[in-house]
This record gives C-alpha cells, sequence and structure tokens, in this order.
C-alpha cells in the first residue's frame, strides 16, 4: 500500500502557510490491513483510521455517488483498486486536489502529485472546482466561499460561479443541515477578511438561502450622515473585517455581523433614517440563531449589542444614572467580560465606515471607568445597613453606584 498526504497541507505548503494538521489518504489497502498494522478505526460512512503512534487520521482512497440531495446523499465505494487519482478528483478545488507521497518514516517524498492543475491556480490565485461532480455536494458552496475569506486575493473561476448558480437555483442549499451551516459561517468568521465569503455567497445566490437577515441588509439606504453611496451591507460588512482586523473573538465578530439586522424592515417613508432598528434586529436575531443553531455565547451577545449598541454610541451624552441602568439592563455587574466584548463590536460599528477607521473612541473609556466604579459598591454592606424591604434595599443599591459612578466621572450629584 501507499500513503500521501493530500489536500490543504499540500496546498498551505506550496503557499507558504503553516501547516496545523495534515490529511493522509492510504491507497491500495484493506480496512483489515489497516487494523492488523495497529491503525484504529474511527470512520462512520468510511473508512478512517487513526495512527497507532500520532492518532493522525488515515483515510482509504475511495470515490463518491450521490444518491440523494443535501450533505449526507453519498454512497461511497472503497477498495484496494481505488487510485489517488480517483479520490482526488472527488474533491472540491484544484488547489485542494494535490497529493505527495509519504516515506515510512512519515517525511513527504517526491514531486506534488497534481493531476488537475492545482499549482496553475495557486500562481493565478484562483478557485476552479476539479470537475463536474462539484455539484453534488452543496457544502462545497460554503467551503468555497470560506476559502474567499481566508484567501480573500484569490478570484472565483467563471465555469466554478456558474456551477455554484445552478446548484442554488436547484435547491441545494436548502437541503443543508443548520449545524454545518454555522460550522462553515463561524469558520469564515474567524479568517482574515470575513466579508468575503457573504460577497461571494451573494454572487451565487445562497445568502439569501442559508442567511436571509444578512442578505436583506444589501441595498439599504444607510444613515444620511454617512456616505450615501455605502449601503446598510457594506457598512456591516465593513464592521465585520474591522473586528477580524482587530483578532476580536468569535462572538464579537457575529455580533458586528448581526448589529444592524433591523435596517432591513425599516419601513420606506422614513429611510433613510433608522428610528428603532434595535429592537427589529433583535426580533430577526433570536429566531435566525435558533434555526442556525448558533451556540449561546455568541447568540446573548449578539442580542446585547443589537438592543444596546446605539445607546452606548451616545454614552458620551448620559448622566451617572442612565449609565448605571444600563449596566444592570446589560448584565455588566455580573459578566463584565461579555460587557466588555459589546465594547469592541460597538467600537467595530463606529470605526467601520470610510475615513473612520482611526477616529477616536471615548465611548469605551468612559463606560469602562464607570463599570468599575458601579462594581466596586459593596452591595451586601449597604444591604446589611437596612432593614427594609428587598425592593428598599433594591433601590439603596442602584443609588449608592450611581454616587460611585458619577463620582468616578467627576459629575457631582446625579439625579436618579
Amino acid at each position: 500500500m501507499n500513503v500521501y498526504a493530500v489536500g490543504g497541507a499540500i496546498r498551505d505548503e506550496l503557499l507558504g502557510v503553516p501547516v496545523s494538521d495534515r490529511d493522509y489518504v492510504v491507497v491500495g489497502a484493506t480496512p483489515e490491513q489497516m487494523v492488523a498494522q495497529g491503525f484504529r478505526p474511527v470512520g462512520k460512512d468510511f473508512p478512517v483510521f487513526l495512527h497507532p503512534q500520532t492518532h493522525e487520521e488515515y483515510a482509504l482512497a475511495r470515490t463518491e455517488r450521490k444518491t440523494a440531495a443535501g450533505y449526507h446523499g453519498f454512497q461511497f465505494y472503497y477498495a484496494p483498486d481505488v487510485t489517488l487519482k480517483q479520490d482526488l478528483a472527488r474533491r472540491d478545488l484544484t488547489i485542494n486536489a494535490m497529493a505527495r507521497e509519504v516515506r515510512p518514516d512519515g517525511a513527504l517524498s517526491g514531486p506534488v502529485i497534481d493531476p488537475f492543475g492545482g499549482q496553475d491556480d495557486l500562481r493565478s490565485r484562483r478557485f476552479r472546482h476539479v470537475g463536474e461532480a462539484f455539484v453534488e455536494d452543496p457544502v462545497r458552496i460554503l467551503r468555497v466561499a470560506r476559502f474567499a475569506a481566508r484567501f480573500h486575493e484569490f478570484t472565483l473561476a467563471d465555469e466554478t460561479l456558474a456551477l455554484m448558480q445552478s446548484m442554488v437555483a436547484a435547491g441545494e442549499v436548502d437541503a443543508l443541515v443548520p449545524e454545518r451551516v454555522w460550522q462553515e459561517i463561524s469558520r469564515a468568521l474567524m479568517e482574515r477578511k470575513p466579508s468575503r465569503m457573504f460577497e461571494m455567497l451573494r454572487v451565487c445566490g445562497a445568502l439569501v438561502r442559508v442567511m436571509p437577515e444578512v442578505d436583506a441588509m444589501f441595498g439599504v439606504p444607510q444613515r444620511a450622515d454617512y456616505h450615501p453611496e455605502i449601503d446598510t451591507g457594506v457598512h456591516v460588512m465593513m464592521v465585520l473585517d474591522y473586528a477580524a482586523a482587530r483578532h476580536y473573538a468569535l462572538a464579537v465578530r457575529f455580533a458586528a455581523l448581526a448589529h444592524d439586522l433591523g435596517k432591513a424592515t425599516t419601513p420606506a417613508d422614513v429611510l433613510p433614517r433608522h428610528i428603532g432598528h434595535e429592537m427589529r434586529s433583535v426580533d430577526l436575531l433570536k429566531p435566525l440563531c435558533e434555526r442556525l443553531r448558533v451556540p449561546n455565547e455568541c447568540r446573548d451577545l449578539a442580542v446585547l449589542v443589537a438592543r444596546e449598541h446605539g445607546n452606548i454610541h451616545r454614552v458620551m451624552e448620559m448622566g451617572a444614572a442612565a449609565l448605571v441602568r444600563l449596566f444592570e439592563r446589560s448584565d455588566a455587574l455580573r459578566k463584565p467580560a461579555r460587557f466588555a466584548e459589546a465594547l469592541q463590536a460597538c467600537e467595530a460599528d463606529a470605526r467601520g465606515r470610510l475615513g473612520f477607521e482611526t477616529q477616536a473612541y471615548p465611548q469605551a473609556e468612559r463606560l469602562r471607568v464607570a463599570l468599575a466604579a458601579c462594581r466596586a459598591v459593596d452591595a451586601g454592606a449597604v444591604a446589611k445597613a437596612l432593614t427594609d424591604t428587598p425592593e428598599r434595599i433594591k433601590d439603596a443599591v442602584h443609588r449608592a453606584r450611581i454616587a460611585a459612578v458619577a463620582v468616578a466621572l467627576d459629575e457631582g450629584k446625579d439625579e436618579a
């Protein structure tokens, strides 16, 4: 039998990108032979084995045949007569369909095996599908879009775009399971330029099927005091890319993506103003998160940012009482780390505009100082000093926090 390193590891080595893990394909072997050599079987749909020492995954060479719609509708064939080229032919893009032989000591040996022109497409910075079998797996649309977010200088071959558009028209995207959609979107959000994923999904028509709430923002006028040529969708993409450039966490990037969903439902007679879009964003965000099985920490931060980003932008106009109400409403006293992430998303929103990328955002520092003062109030001590009802104690704690924030901001006494 022969062992080959395949796929992304070969691509990244040719690009000079660090390789974090490798995928291996074994040609000319049976499952029984793999087990006899100490490999442990772990594959469910097709034979995948863990190496006895390195615990890396080794898959037997296989072919695929489409049997039903969606991601799981495949029948796999694996046998010693399946060739490396046949295995590579089932892959999505030419840049992911290359291999190198692996010696018994684990080192790579020999030239790059490239039957479909992947090296030429790497040099041309082009995404191109391997073959017509591309249309059989709708996840490939999401994967190509995710690769666009990682390798944002690459362009999409016209013939590959046409295939992706035909897949959308055939309803293949509608058969994707929510968990897989979120998996690919969340991975793209963590890439260098996540806006490229949504750009590519829009071009092929898939965005309106997987995230219609995001798609609807494009073409909606942004506020009149922003650049009029930049619509809401473009603004949100700039916010998202700003968050990525600052290496913010996944939850912050998702909040950046979803904070303005409600602008797509602003009544036409009030545009380009977006009165009340914050709560409309929350109303759209909650079912989106439920539909895509978005993790709770991402959902909760996104809801907080959608609801409060307008208030956070205006905190320079707020006194101590309003700030304390914001903290209490946002649960910032119990969850200061989440509130800090909300400030990151709001800063990205403020700076995700042409000409505003380096503009000061004093709101964040004002809120950090105020929150530290608010959290320093000993609620237990306040409660012990009183023998009143819980409501009166709660009110006393609230007033103590306002007084502390007023002192910290050097604003004197502020009315509750």
